[in-house]
């Protein structure tokens, strides 16, 4: 019995470091689309933007807030995903964090083709695509609009590359974690 709650205890945190982990990543991915905007000299948020109108919020602060917000989540809950995933299937948990690196950027993948890839495609770049060539609710739109405008594969690489990362970091981090907490395991064993 107290093996079995051992377990219990020892899979939520485990939960809990993955969960963490995408949280951080996502959060790192962040920073570097906020460089991404100072290198296209586009205004800084301008990803996050993109979210919060193809959501139809079209003041700036507020889609900026809405779009950095959901992609904080999302990378949150990808990592949570990761966790649970990785507890019944042993060989996609980033037992260490050399592993954890390759099984995240697996996670990084799926994550781009199952997710990013079909919301850019359908809703996105559409949604883009008939601000800028239709009646705007305001200039912020039809700026971020008319800049995305024929960059849609330039849009899909990029992302695939920034999903790579963050899945690299989700794995590194969820490995390292799980590396503290089996070497914090041993040390208390053997006490």
């Amino acid at each position: 019995m107290l093996t079995e709650n051992s377990y219990h205890n020892s899979s939520k945190l485990y939960i809990v470091y993955c969960s963490l982990a995408g949280l951080i990543a996502a959060w790192a991915i962040s920073g570097l689309l906020t460089i991404v905007d100072f290198i296209s000299q586009t205004p800084t948020g301008t990803f996050f933007g993109v979210i919060g109108i193809s959501l139809g919020f079209y003041d700036p602060g507020i889609a900026q807030y809405i779009g950095f917000v959901l992609h904080l989540l999302t990378g949150l809950t990808a990592g949570n995903i990761f966790g649970q995933i990785s507890l019944f299937w042993k060989g996609l948990s980033p037992y260490n964090s050399q592993h954890g690196i390759l099984m995240g950027m697996i996670v990084g993948i799926l994550l781009w083709a199952i997710l990013f890839l079909p919301l850019a495609t359908f809703i996105i770049q559409p949604r883009l695509d008939s601000f800028a060539n239709s009646m705007v609710p305001n200039q912020y739109v039809y700026s971020i609009a008319s800049h995305f405008q024929g960059l849609y594969y330039i849009m899909i690489g990029g992302s695939f590359m920034f999903h790579l990362v963050y899945g690299a970091l989700l794995g590194y981090i969820a490995g390292r974690m799980s590396e503290i907490r089996i070497f914090q395991q041993q040390r208390q064993s053997m006490r």
